[in-house]
């Protein structure tokens, strides 16, 4: 079997891979291009990707190709109508980085809440070396406690968020933005109410034809003040211009963003004006890539090669 990892970098170079090994002869390239995946998959029986796009032009002459992995959920990178007529199968994997996506909506929530750079900043170029009392109140900041969480898309990550949200003691609601059926246990509102009445909003919805260009300026509008926004779902869910206006005018108090509409990051992204870190806060789509979830998504791929073989 020969097992092909065409954008390995984007697994880390810190996860074990040997097991792959074990099952036949495995060639890792770091990145690929649409221009390089032909040649490099020519003689593959399975594929392993992140982002590459997988369609006639890119796997047309791999004649041997049985199954193609994703280490991710999303899937638009497949063009899975030419892969049914090839009779290629394919897998993805969900579930991975619930805990890794939770823990980092938090760190995002906190940094901001808590204003940590402002006050990280304050000690490190001494102003509170010799200061005239023990503490500064320059930049204030409120507790968790009672405030209004809402989430927008109630899947693995944002029922895990709701609970920890609960533990700090606010009141958590939800919208769903396909507008799909309640679920037992939680507080569904409409969006409009959730966007009118939460001191937070963290989203953690897919991609879809629901939630494209969902967060804009209209949206923005209906938002608190004193409104935190978090976006841990995916970048094209928010309209980054409406959103850096909003900013702009303290229209909402912060914002974190662990996605964007084009990652890496392009020059021409108007969130580049923002430089108050106070305000905005970006993080290279890095919340679902702990050791951990890393590790973990790798053993489910390493799972579906074997058992895909083992059923043939």
């Amino acid at each position: 079997m020969n097992i092909v990892f065409l954008d390995a970098k984007t697994i880390g170079e810190d996860i074990d891979l040997s097991g792959f090994e074990e099952l036949g002869t495995v060639i890792k390239y770091s990145f690929s291009t649409s221009e390089q995946v032909p040649e490099r998959v020519k003689d593959a029986d399975v594929i392993v990707i992140n982002k590459v796009q997988v369609n006639e032009s890119t796997i047309g002459e791999a004649g041997r190709l049985k199954l193609v992995c994703v280490t991710a959920t999303g899937t638009n990178n497949l063009d899975k109508d030419y892969l049914d007529s090839r009779r290629i199968a394919w897998r993805n994997v969900a579930g991975y980085s619930t805990e890794s996506v939770a823990q980092h909506t938090f760190a995002m929530l906190f940094y901001l809440l808590e204003k940590l750079r402002y006050y990280d900043d304050y000690v490190k170029e001494d102003r509170y070396t010799n200061d005239t009392i023990f503490t500064h109140f320059e930049e204030v900041f409120y507790e968790l406690s009672g405030k209004i969480w809402g989430i927008i898309g109630l899947g693995n990550i944002g029922r895990r968020v709701a609970s920890i949200a609960e533990a700090f003691g606010t009141h958590v609601i939800y919208a769903s933005p396909s507008n799909s059926e309640p679920q037992e246990g939680y507080h569904q509102v409409d969006m409009d109410t959730l966007l009118r009445e939460s001191d937070i909003i963290s989203v953690h919805a897919p991609l879809n034809e629901y939630t494209q260009n969902l967060i804009n300026a209209e949206k923005l509008e209906k938002m608190k003040k004193s409104c935190i926004f978090l976006n841990l779902g995916r970048g094209p869910i928010v309209v980054e211009e409406d959103l850096c206006n909003a900013l702009e005018r303290s229209d909402i108090a912060a914002a974190g963003l662990d996605v964007l509409c084009e990652e890496p990051m392009s020059p021409d992204n108007p969130l580049r004006r923002i430089k108050d870190s106070r305000r905005l806060f970006i993080t290279p789509h890095v919340a679902w890539a702990s050791v951990e979830a890393r590790t973990r998504l790798m053993g489910i791929i390493l799972g579906q090669i074997k058992e895909y073989f083992e059923q043939m």
